[in-house]
C-alpha cells in the first residue's frame, strides 16, 4: 500500500454491510472512509456510530470530494446502475457487491460504462481471498495433479421464510434478480468458474420447494460441460435446514481435490493426503453473515492496490461476467426445459 490512504466511500449500509465495516476497519491504517452515506438517516447514523466512520450528507458531495478514490457500493441490485453511472462520470473507482446486477443485459451496461470512463470496476467475491482457495488455485496454474476432467459443486445453504424470505423485496426479481443462484450460489459458482475455466453448455432445473413463499427459486441443480472438456454437476438450494457449508470438488487425472467453505483436502492417487485451510464459519445457515472479515479485507486491499499500481484486481467486472453468464444460461435452461450453450 502507499503511506498516504486510499480515499474510500461507502454507499449503503444495509444487512450485508457488516463485514465490510470490520474490514475496513482492520484496514484503517492504509484505507480511510471518507464518508458513509444511506437514505435512511437513523440507520446511517446508528450504523457510523457502532463503526466509527464519518457521515455523508448526499452521494453528490462524496462524488465532490477529491479526498474520495473510490467508492464501496453496498446497496440492493436494483438501485446501482445509476449510482455507477454518477461514480464513472466523476472519474471515481467502483468496488460492488456482487451481483454486478439483476439481469445479464444490465451487468454488461455496467462493465461498459466503467470501461468506458477508464475507471477500476471489482466486484467482491471474497471466497477467492480464503486461504485454501489460493492454495488451490496455485495448484491448478502449475497443474499439478494433472488435467481436471470432472466438477461437483454443492451449496446445501438454508434461508427460513421468516426474518429472511418475509423482507421486503428478498427473493423477488425486481430488487434481486432471482433466488439462490444470483443471490448466494453465486459466490461458490465465481469461485468455481476461476478454478475450473468456463461452462461451455448446461443442462438445469430450478423449483421453489413448499418450505418457502416466494417469487423466485430456491433448488437449483445442473449438469455443466466445461470448454476445457470437463464435465460437472451443481446442486444449489436455500431449503436445507439447518444448512451447512458448501463444497466444491475437482477431480483430476491424479488428485481429486475437495474444498469445504475455508478447507482443502487433497487426496493424490500415490496414497498421500494434503489439508489446508483455516476453521471457520460460513453463511450457510440462518444467519448469512457468519463468517469472518478477513476475506472482504483482502479483496479490499486487494483492489485499493490495483487503483494505485494501475493493474486490474483480482476479479474484476469482466472476470464477474463470466458468473453472469452461468447464471442466465442455467436459468433459461430450466425454464425452457433444454441444453443450452453458454455465452
Amino acid at each position: 500500500m502507499t503511506t498516504k490512504p486510499f480515499g474510500l466511500a461507502v454507499i449503503g449500509a444495509g444487512m450485508g454491510a457488516k463485514p465490510h465495516a470490520l474490514a475496513l476497519q482492520s484496514l484503517k491504517e492504509s484505507i480511510e472512509v471518507v464518508g458513509v452515506y444511506r437514505r435512511n438517516r437513523s440507520e446511517l447514523d446508528q450504523f457510523c456510530a457502532t463503526y466509527g466512520f464519518p457521515t455523508a450528507e448526499s452521494y453528490e458531495a462524496l462524488l465532490a470530494d477529491p479526498r474520495v478514490e473510490a467508492v464501496l457500493v453496498l446497496t440492493t441490485p436494483n438501485a446501482r446502475e445509476a449510482i455507477v453511472a454518477a461514480a464513472a462520470k466523476a472519474g471515481k473507482h467502483v468496488l460492488m457487491e456482487k451481483p454486478v446486477e439483476r439481469t445479464l443485459a444490465a451487468a454488461e451496461r455496467i462493465v461498459a460504462t466503467c470501461d468506458t470512463a477508464g475507471v477500476t470496476l471489482g466486484i467482491i467475491f471474497q471466497h477467492r481471498f480464503r486461504r485454501a482457495s489460493k492454495i488451490l488455485a496455485q495448484m491448478v496454474a502449475e497443474e499439478r495433479f494433472g488435467p481436471l476432467e470432472a466438477v461437483h459443486l454443492v451449496v446445501p445453504w438454508w434461508r427460513p421464510q421468516a426474518g429472511y424470505y418475509d423482507q421486503p423485496g428478498r427473493g423477488t426479481v425486481e430488487q434481486d434478480g432471482g433466488g439462490v443462484l444470483i443471490t448466494q450460489a453465486i459466490h461458490s459458482l465465481d469461485l468455481m468458474l476461476s478454478l475450473c475455466g468456463e461452462v461451455s453448455a448446461v443442462t438445469a432445473m430450478a423449483k421453489t420447494t413448499r418450505l418457502h413463499q416466494m417469487e423466485t427459486e430456491d433448488f437449483v441443480s445442473a449438469g455443466l460441460e466445461f470448454a476445457n472438456g470437463a464435465v460437472g454437476a451443481v446442486m444449489a438450494t436455500t431449503a436445507s435446514f439447518p444448512g451447512g457449508p458448501e463444497s466444491l470438488t475437482l477431480n483430476f487425472a491424479r488428485a481429486s481435490a475437495t474444498l469445504t467453505a475455508g478447507n482443502l483436502t487433497i487426496r493424490t492417487m500415490d496414497g498421500q493426503t494434503i489439508t489446508e485451510g483455516e476453521a471457520s464459519q460460513g453463511g450457510g445457515g440462518a444467519d448469512p453473515m457468519a463468517f469472518p472479515f478477513d476475506w472482504h479485507a483482502a479483496q479490499i486491499a486487494d483492489f485499493a492496490d490495483a487503483v494505485c499500481e494501475g493493474r486490474a484486481p483480482v476479479s474484476t467486472g469482466y472476470t464477474a461476467l463470466r458468473v453472469h453468464r452461468l447464471i442466465d444460461a442455467m436459468m433459461r435452461s430450466a425454464n425452457e426445459g433444454r441444453r443450452v450453450v453458454v455465452g
